[in-house]
């Protein structure tokens, strides 16, 4: 009986996930509805019976996964970029935030203060996963979007680091009657969870440099560490384990030479997953009596996390900055919790009712009381909060290329040579790095994992082509994008008809497959620029009309028309050329095309050639 529960929770996981994604909400909100109606509302699902002595295990295991994930992107050379506002509100405005809440829960609440330190601590981190979906909607002017994005990746693992700290730090309180034990005690189990983190990330270290550990092996066997590192130091030191893992994530993030995308790769994977289950067990533990205790003091006790704690966080974040007022306004609404808080909390929460502290019964309830309203409340005024105050971005306008390959590049520097916003994304580092060289903006990995969205200018896109020569990075970048923007503005180079598995692709992916023509595959492309082809921009006009232009050009491959606009925010237009094109270019606009090497000098008056565009020969393409 007990599987079909655990199938079901994967299978509802999967649904909640499926219907944020088609809405285009956090998942957050889908996962506690499903929880609540699986537990509270409908008694369907009962966690303590369904695991029994397995549950706080089971959460605590899965809990460090996520802490571990979350750590790994925390760099602490990224630090000195994000500007002094966001350090600020990870430092100062952390502290501020934590005060208020703390003192809020034992003046207001009354709740025992040890339950109240520990909740301002866990109430600290925003979530990342939920900023990301709520920005892409609100469009926010790019300081807004660049703080709030960079304060959920940097508080993640730094806020949950810290409630981590005060969590230990009261619990060793409540059990010690002597100070001088409890200062021992504290920084004993500091000094297991930093010592087993730091051996833990030394240890992985070597075993990938010297090449011990087979690649095939590396996800597996860091999982493997992270959970024994996790159990150990809490054998070790009571409530040391989730520091050890933080610690470690945070050694590994910061090794320059390891290569662990992989490892990233697999851990959001699975926290995804784990996140998922995890969330709909720990709501379907609410009771409906606990749910009932909303009454005025949990009303005002919301009002001042809203109200107060953020909005003076900000005021002592951006003190002595030219962070605008209506910026500074919008940055005090938007604060919404998530799953790091609702995951640690629990575990928070279960240890401390084993310990017979006082309140911790009521921990939970408040948390995910605070992650509903949050959410929800945040999530349907921001965008129209963003637009009152008139600090919403410019109409998109950024194009990315999927794929920074020698032709993706001789492409994107030729349209930011007239005036268009580029942007590259490539898993390759090779040719990450020499659009990096040549000026070009380029996210290394793929566009469309969950760490793209923290890092790409997914607010600012206006279009999307795909110029992968490897057709299953573009079918998954086809996929992706036509959800996030729409269908028609995607594009995709055309896959080989020859390619076995040409007739299995998605219908979505089939349709978008028009770029450049019949004849724009990635092979001709390619072929035509290592021969010596060159990117050229030709202006239309009545003396030389396209029709003029087709038989003076006869092999040249018309990639873009472009249109110049009294537009400040767009000021050229960018028209793709494809299959199924309808309006050609007319006079005024210019053709944007591949030339072959020998190309014909025209003397026309009328012509007017912009600035080739060469493609350096000696870059590595991809297979």
């Amino acid at each position: 009986m007990s599987a079909i529960y655990i199938a079901g929770i994967a299978v509802c996981s999967v649904l909640a996930q499926w219907l944020a994604w088609a809405f285009k909400v956090p998942a957050i909100l889908f996962l506690l509805l499903v929880g609540l109606a699986l537990g509270p509302f409908s008694g369907t699902l009962d966690p303590d019976l369904l695991l029994g002595d397995l549950l706080f295990p089971v959460v605590s295991l899965s809990v460090a996964v996520i802490l571990f994930e979350g750590s790994l992107t925390l760099h602490f050379k990224e630090l000195k970029g994000i500007g002094k506002v966001v350090r600020n509100l990870c430092s100062i405005g952390m502290l501020t935030t934590f005060a208020i809440i703390s003192l809020s829960a034992i003046y207001i609440l009354e709740l025992n203060w040890q339950v109240a330190a520990v909740l301002g601590a866990v109430l600290v981190v925003t979530g990342p996963t939920v900023i990301a979906p709520m920005l892409n909607a609100m469009r926010p002017d790019k300081d807004i979007d660049r703080i709030l994005r960079w304060e959920g990746i940097v508080i993640d693992p730094i806020g949950a680091l810290f409630a981590v700290l005060v969590f230990e730090a009261v619990t060793l309180v409540g059990s010690a009657e002597v100070l001088s034990h409890t200062l021992w005690a504290l920084v004993s189990t500091l000094g297991v969870g930093i010592t087993i983190g730091v051996v833990a990330g030394w240890l992985t270290s070597v075993l990938i440099r010297r090449e011990w550990l087979p690649f095939e092996l590396h996800k597996f066997a860091i999982l493997a560490l992270v959970l024994f590192s996790f159990t150990l130091a809490n054998h070790l030191s009571h409530e040391s384990g989730l520091l050890a893992v933080t610690v470690f994530g945070i050694w590994l993030a910061n090794q320059d030479d390891l290569e662990i995308d992989s490892v990233l790769e697999f851990k959001e994977d699975l926290s995804m997953i784990l996140i998922s289950s995890l969330f709909i067990l720990l709501a379907a533990r609410l009771k409906l009596e606990d749910l009932m205790l909303l009454d005025i003091k949990v009303f005002i006790f919301l009002a001042i996390v809203l109200f107060i704690a953020r909005p003076l966080s900000i005021l002592v974040s951006t003190f002595n900055t030219d962070l605008p007022l209506k910026s500074r306004i919008l940055l005090s609404w938007i604060a919404p919790r998530g799953i790091v808080a609702a995951a640690v909390g629990s575990v928070f929460a279960l240890s401390m009712t084993k310990s017979g502290i006082v309140d911790s019964h009521k921990m939970v309830p408040l948390i995910f009381t605070v992650i509903i309203v949050t959410v929800v409340l945040q999530s349907l005024t921001a965008t129209p909060f963003a637009r009152l105050l008139g600090v919403r971005q410019p109409k998109p306008s950024t194009v990315l290329l999927i794929g920074a390959n020698h032709v993706a590049r001789a492409i994107a520097k030729g349209l930011k040579e007239q005036h268009i916003d580029i942007y590259l994304s490539d898993p390759a580092w090779e040719n990450c790095k020499m659009a990096r060289m040549d000026g070009l903006p380029c996210y290394y990995g793929n566009p469309q994992s969950e760490h793209a969205e923290r890092y790409l200018p997914l607010t600012s896109l206006k279009s999307v082509l795909a110029l992968s020569p490897n057709r299953h990075h573009n079918a998954l970048g086809v996929q992706y994008f036509s959800h996030l923007l729409t269908e028609q503005q995607v594009y995709s180079l055309k896959s080989s008809t020859n390619h076995a598995k040409a007739n299995k692709d998605s219908a979505t992916f089939l349709s978008r497959q028009v770029l450049f023509g019949e004849e724009g595959n990635y092979a001709k492309l390619s072929s035509m620029m290592a021969k010596g082809g060159k990117v050229s921009v030709t202006r239309i006009s009545e003396e030389f009309s396209w029709q003029q232009y087709q038989e003076v050009n006869p092999e040249a491959i018309p990639l873009f028309v472009l249109t110049e606009q009294n537009n400040d925010e767009e000021p050229v237009k960018l028209r793709p050329f494809t299959t199924n094109m309808e309006k050609l270019p007319d006079v005024g606009e210019k053709v944007f095309a591949l030339q072959p090497p020998k190309l014909s000098v025209l003397k026309d008056t009328a012509l007017q050639k912009e600035g080739p565009v060469g493609a350096k020969l000696s870059d590595q393409q991809m297979s």
